[in-house]
């Protein structure tokens, strides 16, 4: 995700760091090498006859290309947003589970114990994180995990919910030998199960895309819209053909790109989550919770930097 303070109106138009447009070059060329050849055949450098002068058809596709691009943005930010707040609801109810652990004993709990709970919960975000990533989480969860756990997770194929697992085991463990009473025990539970949910709803996510047809349909019509729009364009406004059918080209196709970009929420692209920030912000909530320093950081404030 790139972090970015609010500039000058002059400089956002030159911005490069998380546009879609270095990404659009080649397409773009693509779009005025075919304006040119519009324009030459216009103007009878060619042998070629086209009669697509006409701006009707173009306005009527255009008009309705917009609705559906205006469509697909909009469920591709839903997804987007969505993601964002489930992560935040991770972060809270993170922090509610360690204000119980630390408060809610009948007696002050040996500090291993709560240690033990803790770090699972510190290692959960980074499970997830890897998991929705399909990466291999075994560096950070050994960094936070004893050694059985660690085992115990790695050789399981959903980890979070593992992790889940061993903090309700936790929880049963110390209400069985009396040092949480029933209350507590439905307070957890409650915190837990937002949890579980929250975890469901970033994997319902990142395995049910948009519908392909529905995608590449649009595709299509984007590509051959923009490929066509010179032929329409050079009656009207001749040698100025190739500045406008790039222009409307970039709208067109950067729209398409940004909704495909956003559309999976969980990736390493500009405009992603930035997950690795988040696991490493509810870990040090959980720190500070506890009195403990922060993380330290090897990110350093710029004009413009880059989370993931």
């Amino acid at each position: 995700m790139i972090i970015r303070p609010h500039t000058h109106w002059f400089r956002m138009l030159l911005a490069w760091d998380g546009s879609v447009l270095p990404r659009l070059i080649p397409r773009l060329l693509l779009i005025l090498c075919i304006s040119i050849v519009a324009v030459a055949a216009h103007d009878h450098l060619l042998p070629i006859s086209l009669n697509l002068n006409t701006t009707a058809p173009f306005s009527l596709i255009g008009i309705a290309l917009a609705v559906f691009l205006g469509f697909r943005n909009n469920a591709s930010y839903d997804r987007w947003w969505e993601a964002r707040k489930l992560w935040g609801q991770l972060l809270n109810e993170s922090r509610s589970l360690t204000r119980q652990v630390l408060t809610l004993q009948k007696d002050p709990l040996p500090k291993e114990h709560i240690k033990e709970f803790l770090s699972a919960l510190t290692a959960l975000p980074h499970a997830l994180r890897h998991q929705l990533r399909n990466t291999d989480p075994h560096d950070d969860l050994a960094a936070r995990l004893p050694p059985p756990l660690l085992n115990r997770v790695m050789s399981s194929r959903y980890k979070p919910a593992t992790l889940m697992l061993h903090l309700g085991e936790w929880v049963h463990r110390h209400a069985r030998a009396g040092t949480i009473d029933p209350m507590a025990v439905l307070a957890y539970d409650r915190n837990l199960n937002g949890i579980s949910d929250l975890i469901g709803g970033c994997e319902r996510i990142a395995s049910t895309p948009l519908p392909f047809a529905y995608s590449v349909m649009i595709h299509r019509t984007v590509y051959f819209f923009c490929a066509s729009l010179p032929f329409g364009l050079v009656d009207s406004i001749g040698i100025f053909t190739p500045v406008f059918a790039v222009f409307v080209a970039y709208t067109f196709m950067a729209h398409e790109a940004i909704a495909s970009q956003i559309e999976e929420p969980f990736g390493i692209d500009d405009n992603d989550l930035a997950l690795d920030a988040m696991s490493a912000t509810i870990e040090d909530a959980v720190r500070d919770l506890q009195g403990e320093p922060p993380l330290p950081t090897t990110r350093e404030r710029t004009t413009s930097y880059t989370l993931t």
